[in-house]
């Protein structure tokens, strides 16, 4: 009997971690309905009779699927041209950005620039000091980029909170005993910046891309100004002077005023998840270095 009740354990209260688990878990499972829910709301409403989304019967799932607004768009010639133009600024804007900002964030990394402290203060100005629209509209006109992609790359080539967060990286994450042990083998600068300094900063680099990329997906503001003919508009640009003329058309008499706004209330969400895709798309694949590059390019330093 002795033996049994020596062997018989307690009961253990549940500890404070469990329930500070329980707490985050629960509350980051609110946020993610909150988050999600609008998500799914728009492609529910993208595919659903526009009437059953004017009526508020659409909550969660289509209600009588409809493909009108994705046809309408996508046969729209365009859609396909903003499309291209897009990816165009996106692809060139996003390789000048990072050459631009890796060009810039290493040297002001390495603890043996001369005067590296001062540049990076007047750098960090830029962040709270501009020049404004207006003169920034006139130098661009200055310099003949009026009406072409440059007007849309070169002003941003490089974001001066990227490339904080870059140069943060490299002197926290790449130690430099080894950069000076690459010297004393004899490697240069630019061998070590492509054959050492590269390789080991994959994380940060996919952080950049993305950043990048998509701030010149989602850029409409700088196309409204410095962009003319409608043949170099960028998707944004495109969606939205439909969404502007499938609203305003109600007006003529060509087709009656409900049908109209129907249909410009079944675009509005089509061209959400059309404009979205290919972000979606190419998030996955930085997914895995996303996380590691943020925290360790922006904590330390």
């Amino acid at each position: 009997m002795s033996q049994r009740k020596a062997v018989k354990k307690p009961k253990v209260a549940m500890s404070d971690e469990r329930w500070f688990d329980i707490v985050v878990y629960g509350i980051a499972a609110v946020i993610m309905v909150i988050v999600l829910y609008p998500l799914l709301f728009v492609v529910s409403a993208s595919f659903s009779d526009p009437a059953k989304v004017l009526g508020g019967e659409v909550w969660l799932l289509p209600k009588d699927v409809t493909l009108d607004a994705y046809t309408n768009i996508l046969h729209n010639d365009k859609i396909w041209r903003g499309y291209a133009n897009s990816i165009l600024y996106t692809t060139v804007g996003t390789v000048i950005n990072i050459l631009m900002t890796l060009l810039a964030a290493y040297p002001l990394s390495r603890p043996d620039l001369p005067l590296r402290k001062g540049m990076m203060l007047i750098i960090t100005l830029t962040m709270f000091f501009s020049g404004g629209l207006i003169p920034t509209y006139l130098l661009v006109k200055d310099l003949g980029m009026v009406d072409s992609m440059w007007a849309l790359i070169i002003p941003g080539a490089v974001s001066t909170y990227n490339l904080i967060v870059m140069r943060t990286y490299f002197q926290s994450s790449i130690p430099w005993e080894l950069q000076e042990a690459a010297h004393i083998d004899g490697c240069s600068n630019w061998r070590l910046l492509i054959s050492i300094i590269l390789p080991l900063s994959k994380p940060i680099l996919a952080v950049m891309v993305l950043f990048y990329a998509v701030g010149h997906w989602n850029s409409f503001f700088n196309a409204l100004i410095y962009i003319r003919r409608e043949e170099l508009y960028p998707l944004q640009l495109v969606l939205r002077e439909i969404l502007l003329i499938s609203q305003s058309d109600a007006v003529d008499g060509s087709v009656g005023l409900e049908d109209r706004v129907l249909l410009a209330e079944s675009i509005k969400y089509a061209v959400i998840i059309v404009s979205s895709l290919p972000v979606l798309i190419m998030y996955p694949f930085v997914q895995r270095h996303f996380v590691k590059g943020v925290m360790i390019g922006s904590i330390k330093g």
